[in-house]
């Protein structure tokens, strides 16, 4: 399968970081999956509906002030350089688009689609469904890269699309496909360099999860798994895990099991037609629904396990402290640090 170029190819230079960290540990790309007696996922954790329904209310109520900082050590999770636009999948909304080529550099900046997650036979380089949302939103200056082949996206006749784009946008489909054709190879290298040079990453559904350190959904067998035969993204978010479709099809506590695995990894949950816009170590919250957040050092006040962000929040990556808008940017009303044995600080 051979990458085909969309609008008018483009052309440029480099090479990446492999092995993103997880949980302070390097891990292998195709690493087992921590699954149950006789292979099957974890049972996600028992719930008391009152701790939900109070984190519901958390995020509805008016006045939004107070997530605690203190205890966690400031670390570089985001990009050096450039920004992430981070979409929970069925993306619809203008502005999220318009946030994502305004940040590649305007209409007519090159972006190069990927597709390959979507699992097709091949991608038409010219009318490829891939390119529609970009198109009707003002970009003219696209190419579809896409291959299904490891060996040929390790070539720079491949990779001369990304040598001068300044935008990447990632399909959703599986994401464990954009690892199986990409990881380790030319192409893996020249995205992060994307990013070096103040470029913008996106993607929607699977084109979010691989953003993340950690894959989440990354079975080839089933997106029912959380930690499966792929578990290593391509870490443009350290130590982070990525889901998508988050309210939507009821996964809002599926990403508990896999902080049982891994307590200090970030959980990033993005409800549909919801981004997270990132910038260094913070983010702001675009769009029509929620993103939560799974911190095992943090949570609601009255138990609960991950607490949610609304359009116009803000969160700090680094400090993992979230903000919401009003005179100021106030913190979060009633999310509270924990200590490692489960106490309140």
């Amino acid at each position: 399968m051979s990458a085909t170029p969309a609008s008018a190819p483009r052309s440029s230079t480099r090479r990446p970081v492999l092995g993103a960290r997880i949980g302070g540990s390097l891990r292998g790309r195709w690493s087992s999956s921590p699954l149950g007696p006789g292979g099957s996922r974890h049972q996600a954790p028992r719930f008391r509906v009152g701790a939900l329904l109070a984190l519901l209310v958390a995020v509805a109520g008016a006045p939004v002030p107070g997530a605690g900082s203190g205890g966690v050590e400031a670390q570089e999770v985001g990009p050096p350089n450039g920004s992430l636009v981070i979409v929970g999948g069925a993306l619809s909304d203008p502005a999220i688009v318009a946030r994502f080529i305004e940040l590649a550099g305007g209409p007519d900046a090159p972006i190069v689609v990927i597709p390959t997650a979507g699992g097709a036979d091949d991608y038409d380089g010219t009318f490829c469904s891939c390119l529609a949302l970009l198109r009707d939103n003002g970009a003219r200056n696209l190419t579809v890269l896409h291959s299904y082949d490891p060996a040929e996206a390790d070539t720079e006749v491949f990779v001369r699309p990304l040598r001068r784009a300044q935008g990447v946008w990632f399909q959703g489909g599986r994401q464990w496909r954009l690892v199986d054709a990409y990881a380790g190879t030319l192409t893996e290298e020249a995205l992060r360099q994307v990013l070096d040079r103040g470029g913008v990453i996106g993607g929607s559904s699977a084109g979010a999860s691989i953003q993340g350190s950690l894959l989440i959904r990354g079975d080839t067998e089933s997106n029912t798994v959380m930690l499966g035969d792929h578990q290593e993204g391509f870490g443009y978010l350290r130590n982070t895990g990525i889901d998508q479709h988050l309210l939507r099809r009821n996964r809002q506590f599926d990403m508990l099991e896999v902080l049982e695995v891994h307590p200090d990894v970030l959980g990033i949950g993005l409800d549909e037609n919801t981004a997270i816009v990132v910038q260094g170590d913070r983010f702001e919250v675009m769009g029509q629904g929620y993103v939560a957040i799974y911190d095992g050092h943090a949570g609601i006040d009255t138990g609960g396990d991950f607490y949610f962000l609304a359009p116009g929040d803000r969160f700090d990556l680094a400090t993992r402290t979230a903000t919401r808008p009003g005179r100021s940017f106030e913190p979060l009303d009633r999310v509270e640090r924990r200590d490692p044995g489960g106490g309140v600080r």
